[in-house]
């Protein structure tokens, strides 16, 4: 295992030992749940606007991938504006995406995001060996995306 992969396991694997804002935020954040019914992921997103910035606050229960996603999703998105917490949430996934591809041969996907820093999340690239856990990489992001969605629909 090269040092880089040897960090990128030590940096998922302190995020699923210490999740970072967990617990639940007071009424009248709204609660959105995410499920993953292939392995049994559960992971619960409460999400509040304050002044225009995102308040969150992560619970659940599973494998480490996904409980260190949700943690390292909720450091990022936290004090971020919808619009940023979006463009967060796109290119991660389009970094998923693109490693995915990669390993498959096709190199034509490029990314539209590439100027959004995503830092400690560059940990998970590696799950695209095993596609299976791209849907743990991905849970606590699908999750978050739904929140917002009802968060906006709830105000228009």
């Amino acid at each position: 295992m090269s040092g880089l992969e040897d960090l990128y396991k030590e940096i998922i694997l302190d995020h699923y030992r210490s999740p970072r804002n967990q617990g639940e935020l007071e009424e009248p954040a709204h609660r959105c749940e995410g499920f993953n019914p292939l392995c049994g992921d559960e992971v619960v997103v409460y999400l509040s606007l304050d002044g225009g910035t995102i308040d969150i606050k992560i619970g659940g229960r599973g494998c480490s991938i996904s409980m260190a996603s949700a943690s390292m999703m909720s450091e990022i998105v936290k004090g971020k504006s919808i619009e940023e917490a979006k463009q967060i949430t796109q290119a991660f996934k389009e970094m998923m995406d693109i490693y995915e591809s990669e390993l498959s041969g096709n190199t034509e996907i490029e990314s539209v995001s590439s100027d959004v820093d995503l830092g400690d999340l560059e940990a998970l690239q590696g799950v695209v060996k095993y596609p299976v856990r791209i849907k743990c990489a991905t849970l606590a992001w699908n999750t978050l995306t739904q929140s917002i969605d009802e968060i906006q629909d709830q105000t228009h």
